[in-house]
């Protein structure tokens, strides 16, 4: 299986909604500790000020102003937080992250600095960094759902505090959770972004992407060759979404080419044939792009019910499953010449060598991995069918 990464539209989707809630959060209830600055102190003539200047150069050096003069106390946290700012606009990584770590050990729980340092991570494309920062959100909301009522303040004025609060930051958890994963997907070594996958869903348990990063994961550990993990994090991801079409299809597809618990192979590929015609359209996909993914998937369906008809010598019923899924494997040149490639050898066990020829001709048409295998079978095959004679003129 593939590594499913995300589309131009959900990237798209994904900058949409980071410019909400860049725009949202300053009205939004805040998750940390908070500072007021009182209405015409000597403090807020100063970030207005900051707020006011155009020039970098200038912002920059009032910020410093501002530290030295003003920033102890509380207010070293709004000097820190002009900091990450002023240097996320600037697109200055190192000193964000530099900054945004001092703002974490005054204020550890500070939802917005860490949706910050997670968008200068996004940028500066560090998904160590992306992980890392990432990480300590779902942490932050826990702490803070578990956290005790502020003095002055009754349990339900509190519970219902949280409540907004939450809502008013459900934007941020929601973009969080998309970038970090995004970034994790882009992770070029197999076996370094299924752990860090893992990782994701392990600190997001509660929260839908979870099932998402393990199934990347899944596929990821595939691809790095790590058998054992690959068949663990499927099947924990098949006991807690029984309905998983990508692990029903990664799972049946590995029992089905390793002669392994057919039984269960067979029925996970019905399962997933029957899902690929039912599974609901997501938002952020074109109805073209999802009838591709569809087609796709059921076609893989198929062609795994066609292997497990060949590794139970019921060769009848592996054409027939191999010769349906074949048009619909089509986008996918591997998929398609695997298929044909298993299509050849159920027709030479029913001794149809015309048929046989035609299958390992079409398995060799694309460039993959098939193409070498197809051709050395057509170059063993006899000129016609064992047991066939030449008809003699009359």
């Amino acid at each position: 299986m593939r590594v499913m990464t995300r589309t131009m539209a959900q990237r798209s989707q994904l900058g949409l909604l980071l410019a909400l809630l860049l725009s949202a959060t300053a009205n939004g209830q805040h998750i940390g500790k908070y500072v007021p600055i009182p209405a015409g102190s000597e403090a807020d003539h100063a970030t207005q000020a900051i707020q006011a200047a155009t020039d970098p150069a200038q912002k920059l050096s009032l910020i410093d102003k501002f530290a030295a003069e003003l920033g102890t106390g509380d207010m070293a946290l709004v000097a820190d937080e002009l900091y990450v700012n002023y240097y996320l606009a600037q697109k200055n990584y190192p000193k964000t992250f530099e900054y945004g770590d001092k703002l974490f050990a005054l204020d550890p729980d500070n939802m917005q600095n860490a949706v910050s340092m997670v968008r200068a991570a996004a940028e500066a494309n560090d998904a160590d960094k992306l992980l890392a920062y990432g990480l300590k959100v779902p942490a932050i909301i826990k702490r803070y759902k578990a956290a005790p009522a502020p003095s002055g303040l009754s349990a339900d004025q509190w519970a219902g505090d949280q409540k907004s609060a939450l809502e008013a930051n459900a934007d941020n958890l929601r973009y969080v959770q998309q970038a970090v994963l995004f970034g994790i997907e882009q992770v070029k070594d197999p076996a370094k972004r299924a752990g860090q996958l893992v990782q994701f869903a392990d600190g997001f348990a509660e929260y839908p992407y979870a099932n998402e990063a393990l199934g990347v994961a899944a596929a990821s550990y595939q691809q790095a060759q790590n058998t054992p993990k690959m068949l663990e994090t499927a099947n924990a991801l098949l006991t807690k979404d029984a309905n998983n079409l990508g692990m029903l299809l990664l799972l049946s597809d590995y029992y089905a080419e390793k002669g392994e618990q057919l039984d269960k192979a067979e029925a996970y590929a019905k399962k997933a044939t029957s899902l690929a015609d039912a599974t609901t359209k997501p938002e952020g996909i074109s109805d073209e792009q999802w009838k591709q993914q569809t087609t796709l998937q059921k076609g893989l369906a198929l062609s795994t019910l066609g292997q497990v008809g060949l590794q139970k010598k019921e060769n009848a019923g592996a054409v027939t499953n191999l010769v349906a899924a074949a048009p619909l494997l089509k986008s996918n040149d591997t998929s398609y010449a695997r298929n044909q490639y298993r299509l050849g050898f159920a027709y030479l066990n029913l001794k149809k060598l015309p048929e046989a020829k035609q299958a390992f001709t079409e398995a060799a048409s694309v460039n993959t991995p098939y193409k070498q295998p197809a051709l050395d079978k057509l170059k063993g095959l006899p000129a016609r069918a064992p047991g066939t004679a030449r008809k003699r003129p009359a």
